[in-house]
């Protein structure tokens, strides 16, 4: 059994801020667990209610399941007491249920499944995918709706009357209708997370329809900017919401939609810009030039001067 039970994960996770911690690397690309376990360190002292290892923003797609389990035991080893870990799993079916079982073996508290690899697939086949899943462990399940994997609010009926550690929502679609009739459907049993890149930009509107918490990447290296910017997202202080939307959210974004897949690599450059590097982006992704390097330098000026 986990450490962390499922449904006291789901209250943990829909209390408070979450974040994906980057996944480094050394110059030649290779895992740097040391400067990985420090950093987890680091985050792990901020008042955070979980972090994902090895996801998104953590470049899971380009991991070997190798590299995928070092990530997840170094954060599990690495995370200071109390803080919930979740690991990744995804791919196909039988690939998605080796992650869980490796991931459970590891000590996470809980899962984050990602959409199947490539191809497309019907609202039955994505059920299946995800009973299979959840039945294969005794983790907390958060589903990943995005891309190929579009959840409806009839499927999470269907899945949540038969998979009991399904716990959580995490939408990475923006369709606020659908949101809506998902929450209208289910109420609390599940939690909702708003997972769209740069969360931040959403967090206003989803919390009105019952999302209370996000993945937020600035996190990564503004880890007091996004919880401040959180803070006032849950205290409904839309004037400070709305100007550090205009300081320094925005401006984050337009430099994130340069070029495709900076939505990870303005992190890491972020990161660096912090004095806390994280090394390059796997291929396909690449890093950030350095005009716009400049240019986030003058975005995280402005955060800490905001912030303060």
């Amino acid at each position: 059994m986990p450490a962390i039970a499922p449904t006291e994960l789901a209250q943990r996770l829909g209390s408070g801020l979450l974040s994906f911690p980057v996944t480094h690397f050394t110059r030649d690309l290779e895992f740097d667990e040391t400067a990985y376990r420090d950093n987890v360190v680091r985050l792990g002292e901020y008042d955070v209610a979980g972090l994902f290892a090895a996801g998104g923003t953590g470049e899971f797609f380009s991991l070997t399941p190798g590299e995928v389990g070092a990530v997840v035991r170094a954060a599990v080893e690495s995370a200071p007491a109390g803080t919930p870990i979740l690991a990744p799993a995804g791919h196909g079916t039988a690939q998605a249920i080796g992650f869980a079982r490796d991931a459970e073996a590891a000590g996470a508290d809980g899962l984050l499944l990602f959409p199947p690899y490539l191809t497309e697939a019907s609202t039955d086949g994505l059920v299946s995918h995800v009973r299979a899943v959840c039945a294969s462990t005794s983790l907390g399940v958060v589903l990943y709706s995005r891309a190929n994997a579009v959840y409806t609010a009839e499927a999470l009926a269907e899945l949540t009357d038969t998979c009991p550690n399904l716990i959580g929502f995490k939408d990475g679609v923006g369709d606020l209708e659908s949101i809506t009739r998902i929450h209208s459907r289910l109420g609390d049993r599940l939690i909702y997370i708003g997972g769209l890149p740069t969360a931040e930009t959403f967090a206003l509107p989803y919390l009105e329809l019952g999302v209370t918490t996000y993945s937020s990447a600035i996190f990564n290296f503004l880890p007091e900017f996004a919880l401040a910017f959180y803070a006032a997202v849950r205290a409904g202080d839309r004037a400070t919401v709305r100007r550090w939307l205009d300081e320094v959210v925005l401006p984050y974004t337009a430099i994130r939609d340069r070029k495709a897949g900076y939505a990870v690599s303005i992190v890491k450059a972020g990161m660096e810009l912090a004095g806390h590097p994280a090394g390059p982006v796997r291929p396909p992704l690449t890093d950030l030039d350095e005009h716009e390097r400049a240019m986030l330098a003058e975005v995280v000026a402005v955060s800490r001067s905001v912030a303060a």
